[in-house]
């Protein structure tokens, strides 16, 4: 099989792998609080020892990650360094996911209980992240196939990411929650979804093959060192200005997934899990259209004139969102309006994650022009790492959020009747009933206060990213061409 044959096949087994693992990971990094909200009792001191759990589980991976990538680039296995990793790391994911959705737990044993788990998740989801968003590097180095790969893989991560996002409210909240509780629907597709993620990885592990010339590489890997990890990120000046647009970019992204939406469309439109499934989809519409778009965009636009145009089109959401969220006097009007403005703003701000996704990995190249190793595998683990410290700061952003707008005193009060309902104290319809007079008594205020921050900080951290990507990113179109035509040149020069 020629190398054309291969990336055409690569093209669709590489990304349909992910589908699987992006319902994981929504369920885990955009659900696990609002589980924990609508299932549990929660004091201010308990919500806070959550969060920092979380930030503590985020600081491990700063070290986890990197060295979880040193590791891949000294696995040598006749499957290669990135499948064995994969098979470990989604069977393990998969564990641990059922038992974190599936406890009765209460209380301080509770949080202990959630500490373990959501370490060993840190842990287990590290693995196949790092060795899925590492073969990028290593399935092709022509920059229009490179666009292609990171495109359709970020397509098929939305598709899973936004059937997790659609289906999960829509059977865990409202009429239709399976088993007429909220604990057990949670349970039911933590199972499901745990099943899903390592059948759909098989398209990738028994699928795709690298091609020749990308997986070539020097065969002489240094050991595990802190030092090696070091003196790649901090010897690579457009690593680390990519870094820090992404990571900022990330917080702003994710603030509106991360459970503040579902709970701002809960408290102002009804505890319904079909609106924000409704919310959601409208709201990634346009992304998929960005997707399947974006190589041939890029044959035709810059990536700073893409991000530029795009960064007037988040604005034009948000305005849309904050402007009708606080003036509509009329609930659909209201809803439609919010959710029209949020697909607009997430069309802007995927654009942005799509080009600074191909920018991390181009500095591959820029670092074997620099020193003459790729470290494919430790650069590409920043992205998942950046990507988790980020998500780490929006749980900040949201326990602060829940705790200044006082959200625990209504979403206490759900969560007893759920419990109620779950151990049949009261009926489902009874439930939704005594949920709608507890929503009844939210206040403006509350409502409002959570909008503002799912608009005017996301963009503000939009803004702020793109102005350092403008500034401070040299590696454009023109300048990594350049880069690998000398590359080519020294390694002709070489044989």
């Amino acid at each position: 099989m020629n190398e054309q044959k291969i990336t055409r096949r690569n093209l669709w087994m590489f990304p349909l792998g992910t589908v699987g693992r992006d319902m994981t990971y929504a369920l885990f990094t955009n659900f696990l609080l609002t589980y924990v909200l609508f299932t549990r009792q929660l004091t201010a001191v308990q919500l806070s020892a959550i969060t920092a759990i979380m930030v503590a589980a985020r600081v491990f991976d700063a070290l986890n990650d990197p060295i979880m990538g040193n590791v891949i680039e000294r696995t040598h296995t006749r499957f290669g360094k990135f499948k064995p990793w994969l098979v470990i790391g989604i069977l393990s994911t998969s564990a641990v996911v059922i038992a974190t959705f599936n406890t009765a737990l209460q209380g301080w044993r509770f949080i202990v209980f959630f500490g373990a788990v959501y370490f060993l998740h840190s842990i287990a989801y590290t693995m196949h992240d790092i060795s899925y968003w590492g073969m990028v590097a290593s399935l092709s180095s022509d920059a229009d196939a490179r666009n292609q790969f990171t495109s359709r893989a970020t397509l098929f991560a939305g598709i899973g990411g936004a059937l997790a996002s659609m289906l999960i409210p829509m059977f865990t909240t409202g009429s239709l929650t399976l088993g007429g509780n909220a604990s057990d629907a949670y349970g039911v597709i933590a199972v499901i979804i745990s099943i899903l993620s390592p059948l759909f990885l098989c398209f990738t592990v028994f699928g795709v093959k690298e091609t020749p010339a990308a997986a070539s590489a020097p065969k002489a890997v240094a050991p595990i060192s802190f030092k090696r990890i070091l003196s790649t990120i901090l010897g690579n000046d457009q690593l680390r200005w990519i870094a820090l647009a992404f990571l900022i970019h990330q917080i702003g992204n994710g603030l509106a997934a991360g459970g503040l939406a579902s709970t701002y469309v809960y408290m102002d439109f009804g505890y319904s899990g079909g609106l924000y499934s409704v919310f959601n989809t409208v709201g990634l519409l346009a992304t998929a259209v960005l997707m399947i778009a974006y190589p041939a965009l890029s044959r035709r636009i810059s990536r700073k004139s893409m991000m530029r145009a795009m960064l007037t089109v988040s604005a034009a959401g948000y305005t849309v969102m904050l402007a009708c969220g606080l003036l509509l006097p009329d609930a659909t009007a209201r809803f439609w309006s919010v959710t029209i403005g949020y697909m607009f703003a997430n069309f802007g701000q995927y654009s942005f994650y799509l080009i600074m996704m191909i920018s991390i990995i181009n500095t591959v190249e820029y670092n074997e022009y620099l020193h003459g190793t790729r470290d494919e595998a430790i650069i590409t683990s920043l992205r998942p790492f950046l990507t988790k410290l980020g998500s780490a700061l929006i749980v900040v952003f949201t326990s602060l959020s829940y705790i200044v707008l006082r959200v625990t005193s209504c979403t206490n009060q759900i969560s007893q009747l759920e419990i109620d309902a779950s151990t049949g104290l009261i009926s489902e319809s009874q439930k939704l009933i005594a949920i709608s007079d507890v929503l009844a008594g939210v206040q403006a205020w509350q409502t409002h206060g959570l909008l503002l921050v799912i608009t005017l900080l996301p963009f503000a951290l939009m803004l702020l990213s793109y102005l350092i990507y403008r500034r401070h990113y040299k590696l454009d179109e023109g300048e990594y061409q350049r880069i690998c035509s000398a590359l080519e040149q020294r390694k002709g020069a070489a044989v």
